[in-house]
């Protein structure tokens, strides 16, 4: 009896202590519930743990190819050799500096139809003079350039093979900043190697990279021998190639970029269909709204692209577009700056219709206009520097001093000489006439939307500008016109 008495007691002792060190409050009637629920649902194809991923890795490998390209190098300088040098070292200079090489380069690519067509950049394949492609499996194929279009960057080619998988295509408008995405290559000839990050950006332009620039930037590692290879979302579709880092020491710093698969398709279409890529073209010069601009012209928000020019004959010109609109849609879809527009606008099939929706004297507008064939021969002359003693100098608003334009002055500026205005002879530093961006030389023809044809217009608008207020100018530089704002105090 005693035996089964201490059994029940070390029983209870333990039930006691478990109670103490767990906290539980036998006495409380209330439920515990976590102070913080963690309630974010992952997209279906995350759902498998890693197994989503390994899944997009086993299908997109296959489809990516390793292209290596050479090219003859010929050495034209003969100031290094036995002629130059003489003496016992003849010999070792000879030898080292050979009259011409080959030079080897290593990048990416993706197989984009069963019949052999791969798309690359253009920086991987351009000047080449021997193209091989290899395959998943190991297997070298000769590559032949079908198009190459330096102003986006994207090349094709093709090796004669058949029954090749291939990448579907994703949209890459529907890409969203967060998104997971793969980026597969071969950096540092480490062949079929993917990695993985988010879209960090879209929409990026004035990366200097290319003449027409949308891209994709994303933090997926992308090396040297990743040019040209895919960027793909989760659920395996190629949303963009991958083309070009931002690094301070030529490895990957977080940085990356990829022309968006629209674009890509695009040119893709036409360098196979017509062996060159034709652009559309509206007839105008526009420029990026800021915040100054965007009050000046009556807008809430700080996106569109604003009309500086309207070239003679043009589709915009027919179309009764004007200096001073405000492109707020093409199409229905909202442009968000300059680089929008014009990507849009080269991507249309010349000979079709697009619709504007413009901003006019704070008016709504629908205009439909003709897309015509961009011009070959839109080269600008770049603007003569003028020489001081050509000048007078005329006091006018706070910190510069302007005169009249006259046909030898607008010459030397690289201008038409049916151009009118003034041109500023001096802007003072440190003034807000240098702060807003003005510069010697500019020629100012509109003054708070008044036209400036000489130095009468100028002074008579003078007197309405009082210190404090915001002064919208329009100028011509060199050609290349702009609307600009300036603060009249100093």
């Amino acid at each position: 009896m005693k035996k089964i008495s201490i059994f029940f007691l070390i029983i209870i002792a333990l039930v006691a202590g478990y109670i103490i060190g767990n906290r539980i409050d036998i006495l409380s009637t209330k439920s515990s519930s976590p102070l913080y629920t963690y309630n974010l649902q992952l997209p279906k194809e995350l759902s498998g743990e890693s197994a989503a991923f390994s899944g997009i890795v086993h299908v997109i490998s296959p489809v990516v190819v390793n292209i290596s390209t050479s090219k003859t190098i010929v050495n034209k300088d003969s100031s290094f050799g036995p002629h130059s040098f003489g003496g016992p070292f003849s010999d070792f200079f000879e030898y080292n500096l050979p009259k011409k090489w080959k030079e080897q380069s290593l990048g990416s690519g993706v197989v984009v139809s069963s019949d052999g067509y791969i798309i690359t950049n253009n920086h991987v394949v351009e000047k080449s003079d021997e193209i091989k492609v290899t395959l998943y499996d190991q297997q070298d194929y000769k590559g032949k350039i079908i198009g190459t279009d330096p102003k986006t960057d994207i090349a094709v080619i093709k090796i004669s093979a058949r029954n090749l998988p291939s990448i579907k295509w994703g949209n890459s408008d529907n890409l969203q900043v967060g998104e997971f995405v793969l980026a597969f290559g071969n950096p540092y000839s480490l062949g079929h190697t993917v990695t993985m990050g988010i879209v960090s950006a879209i929409g990026r332009a004035n990366v200097g990279i290319a003449d027409y620039e949308d891209f994709i930037q994303t933090d997926a590692a992308i090396n040297p021998g990743n040019s040209g290879g895919p960027l793909v979302n989760i659920k395996g579709e190629l949303v963009g190639i991958n083309t070009a880092i931002f690094s301070r020491t030529g490895g990957y710093q977080g940085i990356g970029f990829a022309v968006p698969s629209n674009m890509v398709k695009s040119v893709m279409t036409q360098l196979i269909n017509e062996g060159k890529v034709t652009r559309g073209w509206l007839g105008v010069t526009i420029q990026n709204l800021t915040p100054e601009l965007a009050r000046e012209f009556g807008l809430k928000e700080m996106t569109g692209a604003l009309v500086t020019d309207i070239f003679k004959g043009s589709p915009a010109q027919k179309a009764d577009l004007k200096r001073g609109d405000v492109i707020l849609e093409v199409n229905d879809k909202k442009t968000r700056n300059v680089e929008s527009l014009r990507n849009i606008v080269a991507q249309s099939k010349v000979g079709s219709k697009i619709k504007l929706k413009i901003l006019r004297d704070s008016n709504t507008l629908i205009i439909n206009i003709d897309v015509t064939e961009f011009p070959q021969d839109m080269a600008q002359a770049a603007p003569d520097e003028p020489s001081d003693d050509l000048f007078t100098k005329e006091k006018a608003l706070t910190g510069l001093s302007v005169m009249e334009l006259t046909r030898d002055i607008a010459k030397q500026l690289g201008l038409s000489n049916t151009e009118k205005g003034v041109v500023i002879v001096k802007v003072d530093q440190g003034s807000s006439a240098e702060d807003s961006g003005l510069k010697k030389g500019d020629v100012i023809q509109e003054i708070n939307k008044k036209k400036i044809r000489d130095l009468n217009d100028f002074n008579k608008i003078l007197p309405g500008i009082k210190e404090g207020d915001t002064v919208l100018m329009f100028i011509n530089r060199g050609g290349n016109k702009f609307y600009i704002t300036l603060k009249t105090y100093s």
